[in-house]
């Protein structure tokens, strides 16, 4: 996708001017990313941001035992890796494309620029506010649902509310994005198609039946 229709009509650059996304535009380098190759590891220098515009990134922080944690799993139209141009100079987290992927490259330097007009600058750490937000709702997910919620919401937030979903994600990173393991959400799966929940064949789930009505 074009980068200035991919800045228009994304949710996350919403509150940016049109001059602000004209500027971001211009600074923007295609990339073509393969399934599983990493864009990033946790701990080196932060040299770029990142917007993803067609596949699937996915952010995850590795812990002393080698165990993935999946902060986040990164969709068309969101930035990722901001977090340098504030904090640190270092990557936080590791990031990987979950399948062939187009991101845009912004170099920090360049971006940093940008920051210097003080519009732009206010209406980023606008949207940096929401994202914020997301990793709060995110917690608060965690500790409130059980894995068959978890599973739902995801789905809701990824793809939206359908009665079929063609899912490339492997098992093994949903699982890990909910918060789980690859065993407890084979487990989920084969007792939502007892239950008649859903019927899976191969990579397309298929929900019941009017299964989102009266769901927040």
């Amino acid at each position: 996708m074009d980068i200035s229709l991919l800045l228009d009509h994304s949710e996350f650059f919403k509150g940016i001017s049109s001059a602000g996304k004209a500027a971001l535009a211009a600074i923007c380098v295609p990339k073509i990313v393969a399934k599983r190759e990493m864009l990033f590891f946790e701990g080196d220098a932060g040299e770029a941001v990142f917007i993803c515009a067609s596949g699937n990134i996915q952010v995850y922080k590795s812990g002393p035992n080698g165990k993935e944690s999946v902060i986040k799993i990164i969709g068309p139209g969101e930035i990722f890796a901001e977090v340098i141009l504030f904090e640190q100079n270092l990557y936080p987290a590791s990031a990987m494309a979950l399948k062939k992927s187009l991101v845009y490259v912004i170099q920090r330097r360049q971006f940093s620029v940008l920051l210097n007009d003080e519009r732009f600058r206010n209406d980023f750490i606008c949207m940096l506010m929401k994202k914020q937000r997301y990793l709060a709702n995110k917690i608060h997910d965690l500790a409130s649902y059980d894995v068959e919620e978890r599973f739902i919401r995801f789905l809701d937030e990824h793809y939206g509310r359908r009665q079929e979903y063609r899912i490339l994600i492997p098992k093994k990173d949903i699982a890990s994005a909910i918060g789980t393991t690859s065993e407890t959400f084979s487990r989920l799966m084969a007792r939502m198609t007892k239950d008649g929940i859903l019927s899976m064949n191969k990579d397309k789930i298929a929900m019941k039946v009017r299964f989102w009505e009266g769901k927040e």
